[in-house]
């Protein structure tokens, strides 16, 4: 099962420059151990020393914020999107 993760412009360098990338996960948990393999730089982006998601990172499944969902055991379909959306703040 193929699903598609979106990298954005200011992560992409741990990924070998990739926007974006095709793993077959069949929920975020999956997907984001399988970049811990893949891209660890990525993942060290994402996750924090004990594994969790940091707090500034969010992961959508292609409209749905995963926080909105189940978190990292929200299941993946088939032609699924996750976007790896970092927040973003200023004044």
């Amino acid at each position: 099962m193929n699903i598609k993760v979106q990298v954005p412009g200011v992560l992409r360098p741990s990924c070998g420059g990739a926007a974006s990338f095709e793993l077959a996960a069949t929920s975020l948990r999956d997907a984001v151990e399988q970049i811990e393999e893949l891209y660890p730089d990525l993942n060290r982006s994402i996750r924090d020393e004990t594994g969790s998601m940091r707090r500034h990172i969010n992961l959508f499944v292609n409209t749905a914020n995963s926080r909105d969902l189940r978190g990292l055991e929200t299941e993946l379909a088939p032609g699924d999107v996750v976007t790896i959306l970092p927040a973003v703040s200023g004044g």
